[in-house]
Formats: C-alpha cells, structure tokens, sequence
C-alpha cells in the first residue's frame, strides 16, 4: 500500500468560518505568511472545543480538503468504500487498463502470501490476458475478460486519487484505529503526516 499527499486546501477559510456563529473573527490570531499557517492558540482553543461539542459543531472540519494518490490491495478498498460522506474517489480503470500488459507480482499486496500460489495465479491471469490478446471472435473476448475480472486476486493493487474531509478523516481514525489489517495502521500513520493532524486526531 501507498499513499501520496497531492494537495491540502481549506484550512485559512475553515478557521475564518468557524468563528462566524459568534461573530468572533476579532479573535482570532492564527497568521498566514507566504503560504505558511501558524494557528494561534485562540483558533486551536476554539477548534478543540467545537470538535469536543459534537459533529454537528465542528463544522469548518468539513470545509478542510486532502487530496491523495492512494494505491491498495481490492480488499482494502472494498472497507474504504464504506466511508461516503466528505469522500470523492477517481479510480484507475481495471475494466480498460487490465489488459494492457502482463502482471507481475509487484501488481499485488503479497508480503504474506504463498509465493507459489501468487506466481501461478499470475500465470494463469497472463496466459489468459494472451488469449484474449490474439482471439478475433468479440464474444469469446468478453467471456475470457470476464473471468479474468472474476479470477483476479483481492490483493490486487489499484490505485484511486481520493479526496477526504478532515471531518471524513476524523471518522475513519475513530473507526478504523486498532483494526486487525495493517494497511489501517498505514492510513492512520499518514494522517499524522498531515498538516494540523491534532484536528483529525482531536487534540
């Protein structure tokens, strides 16, 4: 599994309307200097105790953007799937792009896998890619694509740009911490490399 930050945005709007229920934007002290954000304790004081009141107050949580390149074994994404809300996902398409050359073992999540079991399934998927390759009858094509869809190991890797709200963000850790697969624990990793991590992880 892999993932890589491509862009955060949001994050000077969000602090502005967080304080707009109080009309309190005179306090705020949270400075922007060349692009750089250094919130003030004021503006993390407020933002803790919004996240504190609930959902419904942490509001400016789903005004904060990130952007990510994120490539994971089917039966990873199958979980993440569940989560829909402040989630936007593009996929790599595997119904046109499958095809396109033959796999290897570095197309799947394979570190506890039988290697014997891997490299024949490989085989096989490749030598049917062939006959699909080289056959000019369009129905039989579409019957051997169609098994390899459904032959096709969960620990195929497939990548997805996501875009996630530091609210969407903060559900998943809630959710997910602890979780028996370890591409969760890799997820949660990233999300403390994100910008003001402690409003994903409340505090």
């Amino acid at each position: 599994m892999n993932i890589e930050t491509i862009e955060i945005g949001g994050l000077k709007s969000a602090l502005h309307a967080m304080r707009n229920p109080m009309d309190s934007w005179a306090k705020s002290d949270t400075t922007f200097d060349d692009g750089v954000i250094t919130i003030g304790e004021n503006d993390m004081d407020l933002s803790k105790r919004l996240q504190e009141a609930g959902t419904e107050h942490a509001k400016h949580l789903r005004m904060v953007m990130v952007y990510a390149d994120i490539k994971a074994p089917r039966y990873w994404w199958n979980e993440f799937d569940t989560y829909r809300a402040g989630v936007e996902k593009v996929s790599c398409s595997t119904m046109h792009k499958l095809m396109a050359r033959p796999l290897s073992e570095d197309d799947f999540e394979h570190e506890c896998m039988n290697d014997e079991y891997l490299k024949d399934a490989i085989a096989s998927i490749n030598s049917s890619m062939e006959v699909w390759r080289y056959s000019h009858d369009q129905d039989y094509k579409k019957n051997v694509w169609r098994g390899i869809i459904q032959a096709l190991p969960q620990s195929y890797l497939q990548m997805r740009t996501v875009m996630m709200s530091y609210a969407a963000l903060r559900n998943i850790v809630k959710q997910r911490e602890g979780h028996k697969l370890r591409e969760w624990k890799q997820f949660i990793d990233w999300c403390h490399t994100l910008p003001e991590s402690w409003m994903i992880f409340g505090g």
